[in-house]
């Protein structure tokens, strides 16, 4: 199964892995699994950050990528087709980093691990 992350489930993966459903927590586990973070995450973990919205140890621009490799989770950029795919998007969900990890999913064939029933709205697979 190929898995993209939202970016609460990486922040618990990571910190408060109670937080996880049962079965996030039991796929995440197999290790036949291919699991991703998206720049978009990436990115969102930084503008919070920055702006005193997430408490967060060290400097993001080290310990992001080096909690993702420690995790055995690889890097997906944002490429041109996923960006445009947000042309077609319903404007179901407000938040414009969901919006595109939805756009990502989509055009990757990814399913996103995330609690969040907005995103389940969306003609993309989610597990929780």
């Amino acid at each position: 199964m190929r898995l993209l992350l939202d970016t609460c489930t990486f922040l618990w993966l990571i910190g408060l892995p109670d937080r996880l459903s049962t079965r996030a927590r039991d796929v995440l586990a197999k290790a036949d699994n291919t699991v991703f973070l998206s720049v978009i995450s990436s990115w969102e973990i930084a503008v919070k950050v920055s702006r005193g919205r997430l408490e967060w140890q060290g400097d993001p621009q080290v310990r992001v990528p080096r909690l993702r490799d420690h995790f055995g989770i690889r890097a997906l950029p944002l490429d041109e087709t996923s960006a445009l795919q947000a042309s077609d998007l319903p404007h179901l969900h407000r938040d414009p980093f969901d919006r595109l990890l939805v756009c990502q999913a989509i055009t990757h064939g990814l399913t996103i691990v995330t609690p969040d029933e907005a995103i389940r709205k969306y003609p993309v697979s989610v597990l929780w």
